[in-house]
C-alpha cells in the first residue's frame, strides 16, 4: 500500500476554513451542513464537506484520530467517510448531544436511506480513532479510544462499492454552529479487517 499522501485529497464542497497536511488536517464547519439519506426523518440533507482520495485497492485499512474538543452543539460531528455520491456512502464519528452523553456511531447509505446505529458514551470524550477496512464491496468500521485497541462498530455492504472508490475524513455543523475538527495519525495499511475464518458459505 502507499503511504498517505495529502496530496492525493479532493474536497467535495470545500468549507471556508481548513487546512491539510500529512500530519494535520483541520475542517471548521458551517451551519446547517449536514449528510443524511430520508429515512425516518424524510429530508436529504447532502452539504457537508467531504475531503477524500481514490483508489481501486480492493483490500485496505485507513486509520485517523479525530480531535472535537471544540464541539459544543448538539450533532456537531466529524469523522471517517466513504462518499461515492449523495445516495450511496458510509461515515463513522461521534455526535455531540448535550454536556453528559453524545452519541458514537455510523451510517450506511444505499441508493437513497440511510440508516444509523449508535451508543451513547460520555460527553467528556473529546477524541476518538477510527479504522475504516475494505474487502472488496464489504467494509468494516472500528473505533478505539488510544488507537492500539479497536472495537467493531459496524461491519456492512455497499451496493456501489466496489470497483474504484473514495474514502476520507468529514465534519458538519447540522445546527446553528461552528466547530474546529482536528484530524492526526492519517495512515493506510494492509487490510486488517482479516478474512472470515468461522462458518463456511452454503
Amino acid at each position: 500500500m502507499k503511504p498517505f499522501d495529502s496530496k492525493q485529497l479532493h474536497w467535495t464542497r470545500p468549507p471556508q476554513q481548513f487546512s491539510i497536511a500529512d500530519d494535520k488536517i483541520t475542517i471548521t464547519t458551517q451551519a446547517h451542513t449536514d449528510l443524511w439519506q430520508k429515512t425516518y426523518y424524510h429530508f436529504a440533507n447532502d452539504n457537508a464537506p467531504v475531503l477524500q482520495m481514490q483508489t481501486d485497492e480492493a483490500y485496505f485499512s485507513f486509520t485517523v484520530k479525530t480531535d472535537f474538543s471544540d464541539s459544543r452543539t448538539r450533532f456537531d460531528q466529524c469523522g471517517v467517510v466513504l462518499y461515492l455520491d449523495s445516495e450511496n456512502w458510509l461515515k463513522g464519528s461521534v455526535e455531540y448531544e448535550n454536556e453528559q452523553f453524545q452519541h458514537l456511531g455510523s451510517v450506511v447509505t444505499n441508493r437513497g436511506y440511510s440508516d444509523w446505529a449508535t451508543t451513547e458514551i460520555d460527553a467528556a470524550v473529546k477524541s476518538m480513532w477510527y479504522r475504516l477496512s475494505r474487502r472488496e464491496s464489504d467494509y468494516c468500521i472500528e473505533c478505539s479510544t488510544d488507537g492500539e485497541v479497536f472495537q467493531q462498530m459496524r461491519i456492512c455492504h455497499l451496493e456501489q462499492g466496489s470497483g474504484s472508490i473514495r474514502f476520507g475524513v468529514y465534519a458538519c455543523s447540522p445546527e446553528v454552529s461552528s466547530f474546529t475538527a482536528v484530524f492526526t495519525q492519517m495512515a493506510i495499511s494492509e487490510c486488517k479487517w482479516l478474512a472470515h475464518t468461522g462458518q463456511q458459505p452454503d
